[in-house]
């Protein structure tokens, strides 16, 4: 449930983020950290074998990364 939680969370951000292909209001250092973070749990649960973990936070890394992206083209671009 947990897991499920946690990735479900990040699913408004992103389709707003996409929708809007603006992140302005998202801190640049916040999704490094979770990025960082979700790759941990990741090579944890890869070590482990704990396929729960190993396929929340890959689902996960996948919603978070898009917006990473929109962020950093975003900041390049001049509008942050």
């Amino acid at each position: 449930m947990a897991a499920t939680l946690t990735t479900a969370g990040f699913v408004p951000q992103v389709i707003k983020a996409v929708k809007t292909k603006q992140t302005k209001d998202i801190s640049l250092w916040m999704y490094i950290l979770t990025i960082v973070g979700i790759l941990l749990w990741l090579v944890y649960g890869i070590f482990n074998a704990y396929w729960l973990i190993i396929i929340a936070n890959a689902v996960t890394l996948l919603l978070v990364v898009p917006i990473l992206i929109l962020k950093i083209n975003e900041k390049n671009n001049g509008s942050d």
